[in-house]
C-alpha cells in the first residue's frame, strides 16, 4: 500500500549521483588526546554570537550514538501495544530463552552475550517470529531495549548452513549502524562458525562474475541494490528473510526509501519481513505498510521522564570563575559516580573541559565540533568509566542514558531562541540522572538576574522546588550526597 503522503519514488533517478558523493570515513578509533580538542578560550568569549548554542546532528548519527552508549539493555516497566492485522496470528510470549528451542551453539551464543532472560520487547517479538510458517512484523522501541538482539536471533535461527548462497538479507541506513548490527551477529554466533556473515557497505568489494555464497548480508541499500541487481553477485528471489533496521532513519535519508522498496520489490512474496523502528510517526508507518504485508506490530512504550527522582538545587555565582569554583567545591565534598556538564555554547564547554583538565580532572567534552569516529570514542571512554565528567552542549541532552550518571550539573540553564525557559530540553537534561526509578543530583548554576528568572520560570512550569545551595558550605553539599 503506498503512502499518499510521501512520493517514495522521487528519488530513483539520483541513486548513483548519491553513491558517488559518499565520502569515505576511517572507523579506527582516534587517540584520547583528539578526542579532546584544544580551545583556548578567554572568559569573555564564552558567550560569542557566533557560537551557535543549537547543534543539529543527523538521524543516524544520534541513533549510532544511542547504539554506543547502551551497551547494556535497559530495563522498563512499560507495557506492550500489540495489534494484529492478522485475526488468525497466534500469539506467544516467553519468560526464558530456554523456551524458544533455538540450536544449542546459538543458545550458549546468547548467554555468553549476559543475556540471562528476554526483555520486554523480545519476549513478545521472538516467538512470532521464530514460529512457522513465519510470520511478519513490525516492532517499535527506543534504543537500549534489546530490538537489535532479537532481529539478529531470528535471522541467525533462520539460516540453513548447507545452503552455500545468502539467504538473510538485513539492511541499515549507515556503514556504522550496519557494523553495530553485524557485531552483535559475531558475538552472539560465535559457537556456530558454520554461519557466515558477508557486509555489504562502503569499501567491501567483489571481483566481478564472483558470487557471494556467505549466508547472511548486512549492508547499506545502495551497495546491497548494487550488489543484487546490478552486478548479481547474489539471487535477491531466493532471500527468505528481509529486515529494515533503524526504519526512522531511513526515511530521513534521502534515497534510502526508494532503494528499499526497489530492493523489496525483487524478494519472492514467500519472504518474512521484519520491521524495526524507535519511532512510530505515521510515516513510518505508511513506509512500513509498503514493505510489510500483514504484519503483527507490536509498540513497547516509551518510559517518561519525570522529577520524582531528582533533587535539584541552585548555586548563586557572580561570573563563570565562581561557577567554576562551585563545581570543584561540590566534587571536594561528596562523592560522585560520573557526572554530565550542560553548557550553552561549545565555547564555554571547551574552556571548561580546559580548565577541570588542567585542574587534574579526568572530563571528556562532546560536542559538534568532533567527527562520528570521536564522537564514538569519548561515548566509549565515559561509558566505561575511564572520564568521570562528560561535558557537553545539546547534542547530548535528549534520548543518551548512562546508567552510571548520578549528577548533572546546569553549568548554563537552557533557552530558546527568545531567550525564555526551554524546559522541555531541562526535563530532558536533568533526565540523564535518575533514570528507571533511580535517585539523582540536578545543580543548577545562576550567575545573573536573567538566569534566576530562568530557574524560577522552571520551578513554576514543573511546579518541583529547586532549592538554594550554599556552594560555600560543605555541611549542606554533604547533605545533598547522602
Amino acid at each position: 500500500m503506498a503512502s499518499t503522503k510521501v512520493d517514495w519514488g522521487q528519488y530513483a533517478d539520483e541513486q548513483d549521483k548519491l553513491a558517488s558523493k559518499v565520502t569515505s570515513l576511517n572507523l579506527d578509533k582516534p587517540s584520547p588526546a583528539a578526542a579532546i580538542p584544544a580551545v583556548s578560550v578567554k572568559d569573555g568569549d564564552s558567550r560569542s554570537d557566533d557560537d551557535t548554542s543549537e547543534e543539529q546532528i543527523s538521524p543516524a548519527e544520534k541513533s549510532l550514538l544511542q547504539k554506543i552508549i547502551r551497551k547494556r539493555l535497559v530495563e522498563t516497566t512499560k507495557d506492550i501495544e500489540i495489534q494484529r492485522k492478522d485475526p488468525h496470528s497466534p500469539l506467544y510470549s516467553v519468560k526464558t530463552f530456554d523456551a524458544l528451542h533455538l540450536k544449542p551453539a546459538l543458545l550458549k551464543g546468547v548467554y555468553a552475550m549476559g543475556f540471562n532472560a528476554p526483555s520486554r520487547i523480545q519476549e513478545t517479538a521472538l516467538p512470532t517470529l521464530l514460529a512457522d510458517p513465519p510470520q511478519n512484523m513490525i516492532a517499535q522501541s527506543q534504543s537500549g531495549t534489546g530490538k537489535t538482539a532479537a532481529f539478529v536471533l531470528a535471522m541467525l535461527s533462520r539460516v540453513d548452513p548447507t545452503k552455500d548462497y545468502p539467504q538473510v538479507l538485513c539492511l541499515s541506513p549507515t556503514y556504522e549502524l550496519a557494523i553495530q548490527t553485524g557485531e552483535v551477529a559475531a558475538r552472539m554466533s560465535r559457537f556456530c562458525p558454520e554461519i557466515k556473515i558477508k557486509y555489504a557497505v562502503r569499501g567491501e568489494e567483489i571481483s566481478r562474475g564472483l558470487k557471494i555464497n556467505e549466508h547472511i548480508i548486512i549492508g547499506t541499500p545502495g551497495k546491497v541494490l548494487d550488489w543484487g541487481q546490478k552486478f548479481k553477485f547474489f539471487d535477491l528471489s531466493k532471500i527468505s528473510v528481509f529486515v529494515l533496521d533503524e526504519a526512522d532513519v531511513m526515511i530521513a535519508t534521502q534515497g534510502h526509501q526508494d532503494q528499499c522498496i526497489r530492493i523489496h520489490k525483487l524478494l519472492p512474496r514467500s519472504c518474512q519481513m521484519m520491521f524495526f523502528s524507535a519511532t512510530y510517526e505515521p510515516e513510518v508507518m505508511n513506509f512500513a505498510e509498503i514493505i510489510v504485508s500483514n504484519p503483527l506490530i507490536i509498540r513497547l512504550l516509551r518510559e517518561e521522564e519525570s522529577l520524582d527522582n531528582i533533587k535539584q538545587y541552585y548555586i548563586k555565582c557572580k561570573n563563570i570563575d565562581e561557577k567554576y569554583t562551585a563545581i570543584t567545591n561540590i566534587y571536594g565534598v561528596i562523592t560522585i559516580g560520573q557526572a554530565i556538564i550542560f553548557c550553552h555554547t561549545k565555547k564555554t564547554a571547551s574552556w571548561l573541559a580546559e580548565k577541570m583538565t588542567k585542574d587534574g580532572h579526568a572530563v571528556a567534552i562532546l560536542s559538534g565540533d568532533l567527527t562520528v569516529e570521536q564522537r564514538i570514542s569519548v561515548l566509549d571512554r565515559f561509558r566505561a568509566g575511564l572520564e568521570k565528567v562528560l561535558i557537553t552542549t545539546n547534542v547530548l541532552a535528549r534520548g543518551i542514558d548512562v546508567e552510571q550518571v548520578t549528577i548533572v550539573v546546569n553549568f548554563d540553564l537552557p533557552m530558546d531562541q527568545k531567550r525564555q525557559a526551554d524546559c522541555e530540553t531541562y526535563l530532558h537534561r536533568i533526565g540523564r540522572t535518575g533514570r528507571f526509578g533511580k535517585s539523582g543530583i540536578a545543580i543548577n548554576l545562576i550567575d545573573s538576574p536573567h538566569a534566576m528568572q530562568l530557574c524560577n520560570d522552571i520551578e513554576k512550569h514543573f511546579g518541583k522546588k529547586i532549592h538554594y545551595l550554599d556552594a560555600e558550605d560543605a555541611d549542606e553539599i554533604e547533605k545533598i550526597g547522602a
